[in-house]
């Protein structure tokens, strides 16, 4: 079997090295490659290859892939984005195991005084965590990437979440643009990238003695699920 990540950019991700890990310890006769795909159109080309057996969809594509596909989970439906990709009787289904993987890494973190969130970023992942968050009934704030581009974000909640790629390798000087002086102990920091295990989000926030998790438990997470929907 052949599954594959497709996005732009791709190097980064560690998803070809945790499953391919995975399919040699578990005797799974399947690999796992990453495909840059700067473009979305080149999407039924490779398709049409009949090579494979399933995807991931990272960034930029999470959104832009629906209408490439012949159906859509109920999560995948009620969020507008899809991470996973199953190929079932010529028949493209997409799926979000982003859900999963968020809710299984963030709920463990939460404290009583973590009662509402700025998510930082509105793009497909964005999506994910705002799901979990109503479903948690935890209120929120979005940031666009542009209002972080052009202010300095204030008034910060006790739970930050960054969705965007600010500070992904190879970009790693980069961070959202809030005020960090703000922090306290009190406030988790939760960023959605993973390479480097510690952004300069992260990092700043420690320095303040805020609670920080990156990406990596989530990616592992949301792979396993997609594992589940590939091979059932």
């Amino acid at each position: 079997m052949l599954f594959a990540l497709i996005g732009h950019p791709v190097s980064h991700s560690f998803s070809a090295q945790y499953l391919n890990a995975r399919f040699k310890n578990e005797g799974i006769d399947a690999h796992y490659d990453l495909i840059d795909m700067p473009n979305i159109e080149q999407f039924p080309n490779l398709v049409n290859t009949n090579k494979h057996n399933g995807f991931n969809v990272t960034i930029p594509h999470k959104k832009a892939i629906i209408p490439y596909l012949d159906t859509l989970s109920p999560e995948a439906q009620a969020i507008g984005a899809v991470n996973v990709i199953e190929i079932c009787n010529n028949k493209l289904i997409g799926h979000n195991t982003d859900i999963i993987g968020f809710h299984d890494t963030f709920t463990p973190l939460l404290k009583p005084y973590h009662t509402h969130a700025v998510i930082l970023g509105t793009g497909g992942a964005s999506q994910a965590v705002q799901y979990v968050l109503n479903k948690l009934n935890i209120p929120f704030k979005l940031i666009t990437h542009a209002q972080l581009d052009t202010n300095t974000i204030t008034l910060l909640a006790p739970i930050i979440i960054n969705t965007t790629p600010l500070g992904m390798y190879p970009n790693t000087d980069s961070a959202p643009n809030i005020d960090y002086n703000q922090l306290t102990d009190k406030h988790l920091l939760y960023d959605l990238v993973y390479n480097p295990t510690e952004t300069k989000f992260l990092r700043l926030g420690a320095q303040h003695g805020a609670t920080t998790q990156n990406g990596l438990a989530m990616l592992h997470s949301q792979a396993d699920a997609a594992l589940k929907i590939w091979l059932k």
